[in-house]
């Protein structure tokens, strides 16, 4: 085990999901079960985690109710607007929301992102997904969703653009000289003429070029297709593996595929998500996860695993294991990695679909751990130190007791430890995660023009 002068900071980021990320979590007693749509409720979570130095905060997405209403709270606000007041209400911590470039356009959400990078000061990150799913389709004017591949293409050139639309303004553009009447240099605002595949776009962005440069660009999907686009653009990755030694693995394939492109494999950081529960002893943590599961209903849940997997409700057994005949990952055009991790986690433990929907109402197929404070910083630890993970997806069971938990028990331990800052000592989300900020790929940051030229924007596109 490498000493504590040889470790690399660990990265925590918390995922912040209305009553928790156990699907029961609303159902216990203590629960404020509208907290999906409290402002309130979010500003304290992002406080606590804030107090306890995580780097980040961050929510997901999705274009389409996310799940059965009547099982979960499954309504979200809009995640860009929600962490725009949350940026108020914090100084510190990074602020991660999730957005699809299967139903968005690059000039918007460039815009929306760059906005929110500005109004918190540089703590704005864009978790990148393609987005599967005929419901979703069907809320854009499609029939069906568009074939995995594709989505992932649509998505490489999405981000393309998206980088060109930051970088269209030089960071020198605006001068703001009242005296002279010149607000910025027209030269160092740049049209980036874009047509491609998917997209044309003329540019330049109606918003001036973020304080970070790029928002920091994070991505969560485990296909081939979806560890090609991590290794190319990403610079964080949330994943989900069930055992260390598929956290080895994956972590050891996306890094050698960024080395095997040229990039610093340190500049992309794993991930992967834990679900901690924790108690003052194992059998407290084991008694509130029993607690928990015993809230599940059944019947919603199986509707939800069957669609997981490409099959009808009718076709699962609540007390059977899953049928021998289900479809391949390659016949699946949805999430395809974590179809594959509940397919091997049922297999390998032998899990009637009961089992398995119990195992998999935590954390929708993420790792759950319940035990103390100090067994959870053990096994983040453990975790770290095999070269599974640069830091965690910490997703708690119940909100907000599970997330002030963690941070006034376990970061303690970690920060005694010496595997966890004990303060901030940057301003913005790219310096939380040891990350430079991104040249201008559109400007040379040395050709600053010393007269103010023209009013009109600049001919040539990038």
């Amino acid at each position: 085990m490498p000493g504590t002068s040889d470790r690399k900071p660990l990265h925590l980021n918390a995922f912040l999901m209305s009553t928790g990320h156990h699907e029961a979590s609303w159902r216990l007693p203590g629960s404020q079960a509208r907290a999906n749509a409290d402002i309130e409720h979010y500003k304290h979570l992002a406080r606590v985690a804030e107090r306890g130095r995580l780097d980040s905060v961050f929510l997901a997405d999705s274009p389409v109710l996310m799940g059965d209403p009547g099982r979960r709270p499954a309504a979200t606000l809009e995640p860009t607007v929600l962490l725009t007041a949350l940026a108020g209400a914090t100084r510190h911590i990074g602020l991660i929301a999730t957005a699809s470039t299967s139903y968005n356009e690059p000039f918007n959400l460039a815009r929306r992102f760059a906005s929110l990078d500005h109004v918190s000061g540089g703590r704005a990150g864009w978790n990148i997904v393609t987005t599967a799913g005929a419901d979703a389709a069907r809320n854009f004017g499609l029939d069906d969703t568009p074939p995995h591949h594709d989505r992932y293409r649509r998505a490489a050139e999405f981000v393309e653009v998206s980088t060109k639309l930051w970088d269209s303004w030089a960071d020198d553009a605006v001068v703001a000289d009242k005296e002279r009447g010149v607000h910025a240099l027209a030269a160092r605002v740049r049209r980036i003429g874009h047509t491609g595949e998917f997209f044309r776009v003329d540019g330049p962005l109606n918003v001036q070029r973020p304080p970070q440069g790029y928002p920091l660009l994070v991505q969560a999907g485990s296909s081939e297709d979806g560890k090609d686009f991590a290794a190319r653009y990403a610079e964080a990755v949330f994943t989900a593996q069930q055992t260390l030694e598929e956290g080895v693995a994956f972590y050891k394939d996306v890094k050698q595929r960024a080395r095997l492109i040229g990039r610093d494999p340190d500049g992309l950081k794993i991930l992967p998500g834990i679900v901690p529960v924790i108690g003052d002893t194992e059998a407290q943590a084991l008694e509130l996860d029993a607690e928990l599961d015993r809230l599940i209903v059944p019947e919603y849940a199986k509707v939800q695993l069957a669609r997981s997997l490409g099959l009808a409700p009718e076709e699962l057994d609540l007390d059977a294991e899953l049928p021998d005949d289900i479809p391949t990952e390659d016949e699946i055009e949805g999430a395809k990695s974590r179809y594959t991790l509940i397919v091997e986690l049922a297999r390998r433990e032998h899990l009637t679909v009961r089992q398995l929907i119990g195992r998999l109402g935590g954390g929708r197929g993420h790792r759950t751990f319940a035990g103390t404070a100090e067994q959870v910083a053990d096994t983040i630890g453990h975790w770290y130190d095999s070269g599974a993970a640069d830091g965690f997806n910490i997703m708690p069971a119940v909100l907000p007791s599970g997330l002030e938990v963690f941070v006034d028990r376990v970061v303690p331990i970690l920060q005694e430890r010496g595997l966890f800052r004990t303060e901030y000592t940057g301003s913005t989300l790219r310096e939380h995660y040891g990350l430079p900020r991104p040249a201008n790929r559109l400007f040379d940051t040395v050709d600053r023009r010393e007269e103010y030229v023209g009013v009109g924007l600049a001919a040539e596109a990038g």
